[in-house]
């Protein structure tokens, strides 16, 4: 297995990062198997291991853990994901510093470490100023305690104002994004990835067989059963094959599984191959929930597919489309497709009605070019017209 740049971190990590999404209550519960499966991956080279806080409660950082006790620690490049909501404590979740702080101590010690090699925003966080969220993970660099962060499902244009706002405030940047990305799923070639491209930063694509479509087993013909680890199999709406966003990605995942049989692959080789071999991607997030998932990701190492073949993908699924703009998951990164967003209020001052309905009372920093600190306006529902707040 050949390694890569993580950005310009100057580590270097494996093409294959090991997801941990279903080591625990939600996929794999057997803690001692679910160990072994960490340590094949090692084994085969692989020395990227992507988890959460929020993964089955905390229990995949605690097999993790368990794993590399014992010396495994120092050969592995540990990337940890904070944000989501952890009980009905308000502060317990987002990127405040009251809750980075916090939460990166839980972290730390179910992992049993003292160091974090990669710490990421796993949803963002419109509430908190992204300054507040830079100053606070910078302090967590300089302690020691994270070595470097970065951030998943942000669009382009949040990117670029993060790192915008690191230059601005002297703060250190987001490194890497994290976002969804497979042969049913290209929007991020768009934009993000170009982006990511320009600033240097590393790209962690996730869910590269798209929640199991890309399995093999959604083919015409075949009963789509759904999937069977215990988290996914909540999401019933995901795998309706009566649903006609579903029945699209069922003739696409059968169309791409037989252009892979032709080229004489899987159709998982195939499917984590593309998203490894683009040249902004860094790692392909695989996450297995037993051995012999790894096996099939694992058999992808060093798969190269050929121009005729890419030509041919990009019939089935063109350039930068999503076949259900839903598995985008833009729901997490903004609400500027919500109905209550695109929708202007008359009795709002002209300009504010739209951040009004998506987001009463919030407070929006505006950063001008021209200041060393933000121009904090808060924007209310319900203003007199022509009155503003300061």
């Amino acid at each position: 297995m050949d390694y890569r740049p993580l950005g310009r971190t100057g580590i270097s990590v494996s093409p294959m990062c090991l997801g941990t999404m279903m080591l625990g209550s939600f996929g794999n519960s057997d803690h001692d198997d679910s160990i072994k499966i960490i340590h094949r991956a090692l084994d085969a080279g692989i020395n990227f291991i992507d988890t959460a806080d929020g993964y089955s409660a905390g229990e995949s950082e605690q097999i993790i853990g368990d794993a590399l006790a014992g010396g495994r620690r120092e050969g592995v490049v540990l990337a940890v994901k904070f944000g989501v909501p952890h009980g009905q404590d308000p502060n317990h979740r987002g990127a405040s510093r009251r809750w980075i702080t916090e939460a990166v101590e839980g972290s730390l010690r179910r992992l049993q470490t003292d160091w974090i090699d990669l710490y990421q925003l796993g949803v963002p966080d419109q509430n908190t100023d992204i300054d507040e969220t830079l100053a606070a993970l910078s302090d967590l660099v300089t302690a020691g305690k994270v070595r470097s962060f970065g951030a998943s499902k942000v669009p382009a244009s949040q990117i670029v104002e993060a790192q915008w706002t690191a230059d601005r405030r002297g703060h250190a940047r987001f490194r890497t994004e994290q976002p969804p990305y497979s042969l049913l799923t290209r929007a991020i070639e768009y934009d993000v990835l170009p982006t990511c491209l320009r600033h240097g930063m590393g790209v962690l694509a996730y869910s590269p067989l798209a929640g199991g479509w890309l399995s093999g087993k959604y083919r015409k013909g075949h009963q789509v059963s759904g999937p069977s680890s215990a988290f996914r199999a909540q999401r019933t709406g995901a795998y309706d094959a009566a649903s006609p966003a579903n029945a699209a990605k069922l003739d696409a995942a059968d169309a791409l599984g037989a252009l892979a049989d032709e080229a004489g692959l899987t159709l998982i080789q195939m499917a984590i191959a593309f998203v490894t071999r683009h040249p902004a991607v860094t790692s392909g997030i695989i996450g297995p929930r037993t051995a012999e998932h790894l096996e099939s990701y694992l058999a992808a190492d060093g798969i190269e597919i050929s121009a005729d073949v890419l030509d041919r993908i990009d019939q089935i699924v063109p350039p930068g489309a999503t076949i259900n703009v839903a598995d985008n998951m833009w729901n997490f990164a903004t609400p500027a497709l919500t109905a209550a967003y695109r929708r202007r209020r008359n009795s709002l001052p002209a300009g504010t009605g739209h951040l009004c309905a998506a987001q009463p009372g919030r407070r929006h920093d505006l950063h001008d070019a021209r200041r060393t600190k933000p121009v904090g306006t808060r924007i209310g529902a319900g203003l007199p017209r022509g009155r503003q707040r300061r």
